[in-house]
């Protein structure tokens, strides 16, 4: 049996799983753990459960061991160093002219690492910006340019819905957004109406493309007449979001179903 906790890192976002081994580590818990790319600074969001070997994801990697007093410390440190690399890296992009925006700063838990990510809507040529940053920090900085949406994950805030931005929310996911997603949730292709926070189509329409299209294949058409357990009406509204119908009855009658309580349709009755 392998013990599998989850944790996240820095802000939150996308969960990882790691190797408990023998640790006793409770929800809210800092821990430090092995990854790809060195060790690594994060919190239990759930705690450790046993899983079959068979079951346990591949590649798993472990905690090295719950945080201390120094992890801690480091951690701190490294804040006040990100800081600082923001604070120079603006200063001297309004020195050199560079039209970008510089979005964050990362220094890896074990120091070996100081990441620069900026968003600019030209490609940037940024290698006077590398060596003066360099020199003023004395130390390697590594700078990328990221998109709007990696800007949106990156820095957070809230959408229309009054919830968490979903880029940061359900960080890592990277599949595409189409605006074909919002024709079939008859949304209106105005984008002020479908755009996020970035500026480009909203995430959640690609979470919500599966609710719509599976209701469109089994809905009735609107117009349709169908049989209900009111009697037969003609179907008026339809709603993917409670996975129902609003039928009218005749005789100034109007009932909403929910598609699980209408008989089966004949094809004569689409």
């Amino acid at each position: 049996m392998t013990r599998v906790v989850s944790v996240v890192f820095r802000g939150g976002g996308k969960v990882y799983q790691f190797d408990a081994r023998e640790l006793e580590l409770e929800i809210g818990d800092h821990v430090v753990v092995d990854t790809a790319r060195g060790l690594d600074f994060g919190r239990v969001v759930l705690a450790p459960a046993e899983v079959a070997a068979g079951q346990a994801p591949g590649g798993l990697k472990r905690v090295v061991r719950k945080a201390g007093p120094d992890d801690f410390a480091a951690v701190s440190e490294g804040a006040a160093l990100e800081q600082e690399t923001r604070t120079a890296c603006r200063e001297l992009a309004r020195e050199l002219g560079l039209a970008m925006k510089v979005v964050g700063a990362t220094r890896s838990f074990d120091g070996g690492r100081l990441n620069v990510t900026f968003f600019a809507e030209e490609r940037v040529d940024f290698r006077e910006l590398a060596r003066r940053l360099n020199d003023r920090l004395g130390r390697r900085v590594e700078l990328k340019q990221i998109s709007a949406r990696d800007e949106a994950r990156t820095v957070g805030g809230y959408g229309p819905c009054g919830r968490s931005l979903c880029c940061s929310t359900f960080a890592g996911d990277q599949d595409p957004v189409s605006i074909r997603m919002a024709k079939d949730q008859n949304l209106p292709l105005n984008p002020a109406k479908i755009s996020g926070a970035c500026g480009r189509l909203m995430c959640c329409l690609k979470y919500e493309h599966g609710v719509y299209t599976s209701f469109k294949k089994r809905a009735p058409r609107k117009g349709a007449v169908i049989a209900t357990p009111g009697g037969e009406g003609r179907v008026v509204d339809l709603s993917a979001a409670s996975d129902s119908v609003t039928v009218d009855l005749g005789g100034g009658l109007t009932a909403t179903y929910r598609l699980a309580e209408l008989p089966v349709q004949s094809e004569s009755g689409e």
